[in-house]
C-alpha cells in the first residue's frame, strides 16, 4: 500500500426521523455566531414530495433561525448557479448553508460555502489550479435524499463551467460537510431511473479505488469486494421491489461508505471513467450514472491486461466466477468484465451513448481532447484512445 493520510470530519446521523431529532441542535452548534439565517439549497420538487423540506423548515424554526429557501439547483450544477447562490448567502448574512437533496445539490452548496468565504475566484484557484485552501469555508451541512455520489461524506464538489465546457471535481478536507443527516425514508419516493443511475454511480466509486495501483490484495481491497458484492445484491432487490426498505437503506449507507475515503486508503485511484463521463455531461448534460454505466465495461476491456490480478479477483470475489471454468487468467478477467456488462443490461441501464441522447452531430473528438487523464490508472490513456472508447460506446 502507498503511504496515506486519512481524515473525515463529517458527523453522521443515520436513521428514522434524524432531521427532527437532531437538526435544530446542529444549527445552533455550527451556525456562525450572530448570524440567524440558514440558507437551504435544494433542486426541484422532490424535497416537497418526500417530506424532507417540511422537516427541515420545522427544524430551522425550532432552532430560532430564519430560513432562506433557495431552489433550482440543477443536475450537473454550474459555476454560474453556485455564484448565484453565493449572492444569496452574502445578501442575507447567512450563518449556515444546508443542502437538502442529492449529489448535485450537495456539491453546489459545498462549493458555495467555499466561495462565500473567499475573496478570489474559487473555481479558478481551487477547482482548476488546486491551490492550498488556508481558510475555513462557511459552515455547511447536508440532508441526504438521494444516495449516489457520496458527497455527504467526501471532501469533493463537482462543478461545470459552461463557458469552457469543463466539468471538474476537486477535493479538500475543509469541503467535507460538518454534518450529514440521512433518513432512508426520504429515498422511498425516488423514481426508478434515479435509483438505477445513483446506485451504479456508487458501484463506480468503489471500482475507482479497487482498479488502481497498487494492485495487491490489501485489507481495503477486501472491504471493496464486499461492498461491491453487497451493492449488487441490494441493487437487484431494489429494482425488483422498489418498496424494499432494507435494500434501499443498505444502498444509502453503501453510497457513503464508498466515498468516505477509507476504503480507498493507500490507493492512487483511477478516475478515468469519471473523467470521461464528466466531459460527456459537460458537453451534453447527460445523466452521470447512466454515462458511467455505458463507459465502464468498454474502458475496462481496454485496460484489463495492465491490471490483470485485480480483474481476476473482481471476477472471483465479486461475481463469484469459478476459475476452473476458464482456460486462462485473461479469459477469467474478461468474464468478470462481461458479468458487469450483463448486470448493467439486467438492471435496465443504458449501454450506448445513443441511448443517452448523443447523436452523430456530437463532436466526440472535441470531448475526448478535453478529458483529464487519470494518474492513478493501471495505464494512462491517450486522448486518441479515449476517442476510441467513445466510438465503441456509440
Amino acid at each position: 500500500m502507498n503511504n496515506f493520510v486519512w481524515q473525515n470530519r463529517t458527523r453522521v446521523y443515520f436513521g428514522d426521523k434524524v432531521v427532527g431529532k437532531h437538526l435544530a441542535e446542529l444549527i445552533q452548534e455550527f451556525a456562525l455566531p450572530g448570524r440567524k439565517k440558514v440558507l437551504v439549497g435544494y433542486g426541484g420538487g422532490s424535497v416537497m414530495k418526500n417530506g424532507s423540506f417540511a422537516d427541515v423548515e420545522a427544524a430551522v424554526k425550532e432552532a430560532g433561525y430564519e430560513m432562506i429557501a433557495w431552489g433550482g439547483i440543477m443536475s450537473n450544477p454550474t459555476v454560474d448557479k453556485m455564484l448565484e447562490g453565493v449572492e444569496q448567502v452574502k445578501a442575507n448574512d447567512v450563518g449556515l448553508i444546508l443542502a437538502v437533496g442529492g449529489g448535485s445539490t450537495m456539491d453546489c452548496c459545498k462549493a458555495m460555502a467555499v466561495q462565500a468565504a473567499y475573496d478570489g475566484d474559487a473555481w479558478q484557484d481551487f477547482w482548476i489550479e488546486g491551490k492550498p485552501m488556508d481558510f475555513d469555508p462557511l459552515p455547511c451541512g447536508v440532508v441526504v435524499t438521494m444516495p449516489a455520489t457520496g458527497s455527504e461524506l467526501n471532501p469533493c464538489a463537482v462543478l461545470t463551467n459552461t463557458e469552457t465546457n469543463i466539468k471538474c471535481d476537486r477535493g479538500y478536507p475543509k469541503i467535507n460537510p460538518l454534518f450529514a443527516l440521512m433518513d432512508p425514508a426520504y429515498t422511498m419516493t425516488m423514481p426508478m431511473r434515479q435509483i438505477k443511475a445513483g446506485t451504479f454511480d456508487i458501484l463506480s466509486h468503489i471500482m475507482e479505488g479497487y482498479f488502481s495501483d497498487p494492485a495487491g490484495s490489501w485489507a481495503t481491497d477486501d472491504m471493496m469486494e464486499g461492498l461491491m458484492h453487497g451493492l449488487i445484491r441490494d441493487f437487484r432487490a431494489a429494482v425488483e421491489n422498489p418498496e424494499n426498505v432494507e435494500a434501499r437503506t443498505s444502498i444509502m449507507w453503501a453510497g457513503s461508505l464508498a466515498e468516505n475515503g477509507f476504503p480507498k486508503t493507500g490507493k492512487k485511484l483511477d478516475f478515468q471513467a469519471h473523467n470521461m463521463e464528466h466531459q460527456l455531461s459537460a458537453y451534453t448534460n447527460c445523466n452521470h450514472g447512466e454515462g458511467l454505466a455505458v463507459l465502464h465495461p468498454v474502458y475496462y476491456r481496454h485496460i484489463y491486461k495492465d491490471g490483470l490480478p485485480k480483474f481476476v479477483s473482481f471476477a472471483k470475489e465479486v461475481w463469484r466466477l469459478n476459475p476452473a471454468d476458464y482456460e486462462s487468467e485473461e479469459e477469467l478477467a474478461l468474464a468478470g468484465i462481461e458479468a458487469l456488462a450483463d448486470f448493467i443490461r439486467e438492471m435496465g441501464l443504458p449501454t450506448t451513448l445513443r441511448e443517452l441522447g448523443i447523436t452523430e452531430e456530437t463532436d466526440l473528438k472535441e470531448i475526448a481532447d478535453s478529458c483529464f487523464i487519470s494518474e492513478g490508472a493501471f495505464r494512462k490513456l491517450t486522448h486518441e484512445e479515449i476517442l476510441e472508447i467513445y466510438k465503441e460506446c456509440f
